[in-house]
């Protein structure tokens, strides 16, 4: 009995023995195979992209939406290149894409906030309502874009601080682009006294906004009009054009240059005030 047993266990690892070069040959092209399918996949899938991204430089394509599109086209033909290398192993597929999406849902679940700043990342580099080097306002602050990324947007305001917004932020809201126009109104209000002459305040304030030369000679004459009579002034609206880079220079010159002006033609810029009168009441005082 025992050495039947023995027999039998020979002529088992006699055959296995013999079976060894078959299942090598066999699995071993199939490793080589896909081997070949991944480093050759992913060296085309490379080279697909750059096409791609010198493509879209030629045609003029902002870098920020082509480094984003590029980046999620490799991420695509990675993944594709990665299930034809598993199927090549005998890994069924199906399953597998079966397990990604649900791992991609259970992620998706734990990562709301993330996903929300990715779509509008998304949607920030599609429809572009800004772009790099422009002053915005949006999601309650304002400063310069220094860089949009899939899931926020950099800005830097003009005392040098970096404010970094996410992208749902951004895309949630109004946004205030002032880059995009080459000019900009100058909107002041000047109040002056009530006995002041008008036409002489109106005379002088355009001859202290037109003789600057940063003014826009295509809106002149200036728009100069009584705006509102006010508690304790007549308001006067002073509307110049000037170019997007000389807007807050000429916002400062000009209300320095009124006032001395006003103060050499002596007229008054009236400031709030408050009369107290006191009283005193009479009262019997007891002996």
């Amino acid at each position: 009995m025992t050495n039947d047993d023995g027999g039998q266990a020979s002529m088992d690892w006699l055959n296995y023995v013999d079976e060894v070069p078959t299942l090598v040959r066999e699995y071993g092209i199939n490793t080589l195979a896909a081997l070949l399918i991944f480093f050759m996949g992913k060296w085309l899938a490379r080279r697909v992209v750059n096409l791609c991204g010198r493509l879209m430089n030629q045609r003029g394509i902002d870098p920020t939406v082509g480094g984003f599109v590029t980046n999620i086209l490799f991420m695509i033909l990675l993944m594709m290149v990665i299930i034809a290398a598993l199927a090549q192993l005998g890994v069924p597929t199906a399953q597998f894409i079966a397990v990604i999406g649900a791992a991609g849902l259970a992620i998706g679940l734990a990562l709301q906030g993330s996903l929300s700043n990715f779509a509008s990342g998304v949607l920030l580099v599609s429809f572009r309502p800004c772009k790099v080097g422009d002053y915005i306002e949006a999601g309650g602050v304002s400063g310069t874009v220094k860089l949009i990324t899939v899931f926020s947007t950099t800005l830097v305001t003009p005392d040098q601080r970096t404010i970094t917004v996410p992208n749902s932020s951004v895309m949630g809201g109004p946004i205030t682009n002032y880059s995009t126009s080459p000019s900009r109104r100058l909107d002041m209000v000047i109040g002056v006294s009530y006995d002041s002459d008008l036409a002489k305040v109106k005379a002088l304030l355009r001859e202290v906004v037109e003789s600057d030369e940063r003014v826009l000679d295509s809106h002149k004459p200036v728009q100069i009009g009584v705006l509102a009579l006010a508690d304790s002034s007549v308001n006067i609206a002073i509307r110049p054009w000037v170019a997007t880079e000389d807007y807050w220079p000429l916002h400062f010159d000009l209300h320095e240059r009124i006032k001395q002006r006003f103060d050499q033609a002596g007229i008054g810029i009236p400031f709030p005030q408050m009369d107290v009168h006191l009283s005193r009441s009479e009262t019997s005082a007891a002996p």
